[in-house]
């Protein structure tokens, strides 16, 4: 009895918790609705079936409880059952995975008008890059990395040369404009993520993935790594911080561009007004 009246409670507690819990997701980001409503139904499901799984258990517990005389019923197994379970689990299932897909095109389909940024890792820290006045992030290669080039960007590319350099620093973004974030590794595994955004995404050594968001309220916000990337994991941390407009021209006229960086010396800066094919040789 005691045992059967603990998993009802457990039951019962849980249930609790989560319609009276006083944390509930806040809107910051544009992709934080439908992200959160993905997970809803996710708890939907496996609160139902955690909770039928638990109410179960503890009727049995109940029902067969040892009584004196009692001979225990073997039934080695149930072709009925199996496939009731073998359905209701692929139907669960199902039911989790087509949110998640269509989230996932959401997540990745980057609006016309997003401006590319790009988040650099590396053992242990976090560096970034912006455009400049011509609106283009310019070329880049890890070949290209020292210690006045941390980003490794191409010193012979135009579009370059106005590229704004964060290194090691905080990224600023302005408020209500959506950003294409270009995620690069140039070490080990990372992973970019802020959770106030409701964003995330794996930086692999030669590859660069990508997600998008349009900030939606200004604030601090703690960039993670969620990726296990050696001794200095715990302490990979910094800070996004969305500004107004004014605000955000204000820092972004203070910081250095690739021009100003001892690499960059000598490049030109591309002329938007003639149609550029690539990168100059």
């Amino acid at each position: 009895m005691i045992v059967a009246a603990s998993l009802v409670l457990i039951v019962l507690f849980s249930v609790a918790f989560h319609l009276v819990s006083p944390w509930w997701w806040t809107p910051i980001a544009s992709n934080w609705g439908y992200i959160d409503t993905t997970l809803v139904i996710t708890f939907w499901i496996t609160g139902a079936v955690f909770t039928a799984v638990v109410l179960f258990m503890a009727w049995c517990v109940f029902r067969y409880r040892h009584k004196p005389g009692r001979v225990a019923h073997y039934e080695p197994e149930s072709k009925r059952l199996e496939i009731w379970l073998t359905a209701l689990t692929a139907l669960g299932v199902a039911a989790m995975l087509a949110p998640g897909l269509v989230v996932w095109n959401r997540f990745i389909t980057v609006p016309d008008d997003a401006t590319e940024i790009e988040v650099v890792a590396q053992q242990w820290f976090w560096s970034y890059r912006l455009p400049g006045a011509d609106g283009q992030l310019g070329s880049s290669d890890v070949t290209w990395i020292s210690a006045d080039n941390p980003l490794g960007l191409n010193p012979h590319d135009r579009l370059g040369a106005d590229d704004v350099v964060i290194d090691g620093g905080d990224l600023h973004l302005p408020i209500g404009k959506p950003v294409k974030v270009l995620l690069r590794s140039v070490d080990v595994l990372h992973d970019f993520y802020v959770p106030e955004f409701r964003a995330k995404m794996d930086m692999v050594p030669g590859m660069v993935t990508y997600f998008w968001f349009t900030p939606t309220r200004t604030g601090e916000f703690e960039v993670l790594c969620a990726e296990l990337c050696g001794t200095g994991h715990g302490y990979m941390r910094g800070y996004v911080l969305i500004d107004e407009e004014a605000e955000y021209e204000a820092w972004l006229g203070e910081q250095l561009t690739f021009a100003g960086l001892p690499a960059g010396e000598g490049v030109q800066v591309a002329n938007t007004a003639e149609p550029i094919g690539g990168s100059d040789p």
